[in-house]
């Protein structure tokens, strides 16, 4: 297992956007709404309600009266003032029609609505279809809500008729395009004909217009994302090439296992043994693009004795691990420890794959095998503290760190991790003390004076907490490139969350990317900034890049999530720029 410098970090973006969602979502959506509070914004940012002028008559309750019969929650509208119900041969014909006055038929157009809104109520939607198709002959102009409920018969028919039902939608539209119920109708049908990401643009819509008042609509934007994320990740992950995670991903899992020397070769070695013990160079110089082409040369040319065979199968298995083939990487970690069963790192790495599947189980049963050949080695301890950290058991994390630190006091993140999981136990006194004395014992270290900046930041003493991330960026310079970038990353979140300096905030993570543009942490949190600047085509750009970094399919899932709702909500602004511009506006005294 890696630290857990990715998923506290994460957790940390998490927060940051938690802190931050009414700004995010409002700010956002006046120039497209982000994840921050893309699928929940409508139970966090409640804002006063109502429609747009012609939408308030229409759409306000009258009574409790108005019972609907039909399971369709937005089914037509019966709070109109309705005209006296006329006999049924009141019901004209074109010629008659022709002759009538403005004031006639648009009364008799009321009366032949009112028969579809009872007709509708009674299940009998042919014949309601009949009379709204009456009412738009005679009325003297486009009357949406007779288009509007014409199309919610035609959901509820049996089959039902959606294509009718979007271009019935389509008609109230052009005549009213902030017609809430017309949008979410039309939103439901496309949803139902698999036009996922029209039916999220009409439900994103409506959520807005009705000032996130609307919970059927937010729950259908947050049920559509999800559809749209789920389905296009399936088609990335089974189509994409295999690709390494940024050099900042890849440096902290390899970072979390001690160093070992190199295996020694045999009297004779093949070409095969000497590419493996190239490819195991590399991997030491943290070039790990050579790494992984030299590891399968070596695989390829052949590996004539049996511990190089397992050193190669483990390090090939790691980076299938790495690059997302999890299945690739259970194979050759298995087939390592067959033909090494001492060898404990592979065991560990098995446990890493099995979390991965969410096997936990079966990881700890890895470590009990690890254990049983080398109860002496401090590494399996500190992995299998990971574990027991991220399933949030955290004084038995302590405890197995501290075993690791006292197996090997000279492995920095052991002693690292016991101080996080004495923070996260509460024991606040014993945790900084931990800190401060890893500090003191490893001066050239970077990474204490990172965490510990995290630490600082947790309790939002934010002067300390920069110093400290502007002390682990000073010690990275002075090391030979590539730099770690995370605590540039979480100098930008801090001075944003101390001062709201967002251009200061947003320069750090710039930065970050200039050295490491795959940095996945920097990608997330300049996407989070641009979009509380309502800088939204350009964090639709990050959300984008976040998904082409995404190694598993939560990752991709949650980047396309962002991208999708941020990308509606940009439609939306190009739609109603009134409406984005006063929610800007909002957003504006908000930030205030």
């Amino acid at each position: 297992m890696a630290t857990t410098s990715s998923t506290s970090y994460f957790e940390r973006i998490q927060n940051f956007v938690a802190d931050n969602k009414k700004a995010v979502v409002i700010g956002a959506a006046a120039t497209a709404l982000a994840v921050g509070g893309v699928a929940y914004y409508a139970s966090t940012s409640r804002g006063p309600g109502s429609d747009s002028e012609k939408g308030k008559t229409r759409d306000k309750k009258k009574s409790s009266k108005k019972r609907k019969t039909v399971n369709d929650a937005d089914g037509p509208i019966l709070e109109e003032i309705k005209p006296k119900v006329a006999d049924e041969e009141d019901v004209l014909s074109a010629e008659e029609i022709a002759g009538m006055s403005a004031e006639e038929r648009t009364k008799l157009a009321g009366t032949l609505k009112t028969r579809g809104n009872t007709l509708y109520q009674n299940r009998k939607f042919q014949q309601a279809v009949d009379m709204y198709t009456r009412a738009i002959q005679v009325a003297t102009k486009s009357e949406p809500v007779y288009y509007s409920n014409r199309a919610a018969c035609y959901m509820n028919m049996t089959p039902p008729k959606y294509e009718l039902a979007v271009q019935d939608c389509d008609e109230a539209l052009r005549a009213d395009d902030s017609y809430v119920k017309a949008l979410n109708r039309r939103g439901n049908a496309l949803e139902a004909l698999s036009r996922d990401e029209e039916a999220l643009r009409d439900f994103t819509a409506a959520t807005i217009l009705d000032k996130f008042q609307n919970e059927l609509a937010a729950q259908a934007v947050e049920r559509v994302l999800k559809k749209i994320a789920t389905a296009k990740a399936a088609i990335i992950l089974t189509t994409r090439e295999p690709r390494l995670p940024s050099f900042t991903f890849v440096s902290a899992y390899f970072g979390a296992f001690r160093v070992r020397p190199l295996p020694i070769l045999p009297e004779n070695p093949s070409t095969g043994d000497n590419t493996l013990i190239l490819a195991l160079q590399a991997l030491e110089a943290a070039d790990y693009a050579h790494a992984v082409s030299l590891v399968n040369e070596a695989m390829e040319q052949g590996i004539s004795w049996e511990i190089g065979k397992a050193e190669a199968l483990n390090l090939r298995g790691t980076f299938k691990f790495l690059m997302g083939d999890v299945s690739g990487a259970k194979d050759d970690l298995y087939e390592s420890v067959k033909i090494l069963p001492s060898s404990t790192q592979s065991w560990v790495k098995i446990a890493s794959v099995h979390m991965e599947r969410g096997e936990g189980a079966k990881a700890f049963e890895c470590f009990e095998e690890a254990i049983k050949h080398n109860p002496q080695d401090p590494d399996i301890y500190y992995h299998r503290g990971q574990v027991l950290f991220i399933t949030h058991e955290f004084k038995e994390a302590a405890d197995n760190y501290a075993k690791s630190s006292e197996l090997d006091d000279t492995f920095v993140f052991s002693h690292i991790q016991l101080a996080v999981a004495l923070y996260k136990m509460g024991e606040l006194a014993r945790s900084m003390a931990t800190f401060r004395r890893t500090m003191t014992n490893f001066p050239q270290r970077s990474e204490p004076q990172n965490y510990y900046g995290e630490l600082l930041l947790d309790q939002q003493r934010f002067m300390e907490a920069v110093d400290k991330f502007d002390r682990a960026v000073e010690l990275e310079r002075a090391k030979p490139p590539p730099m770690n970038v995370l605590p540039l990353v979480n100098k930008g979140l801090a001075i944003y969350q101390w001062k709201q300096d967002i251009t200061a905030a947003e320069q750090c993570c710039d930065e970050a990317l200039r050295i490491d543009p795959e940095c996945e942490p920097a990608v997330a949190t300049l996407a989070q900034l641009l979009l509380q600047q309502s800088k939204i085509d350009r964090a639709v750009e990050m959300f984008k890049r976040q998904a082409e970094l995404a190694r598993s399919e939560p990752e991709l899932i949650n980047a396309l999530t962002y991208q999708y709702a941020s990308t509606a909500q940009l439609e939306f602004t190009r739609n109603y720029p009134a409406m984005a511009e006063q929610l800007a506006q909002i957003a504006r005294s908000m930030a205030m």
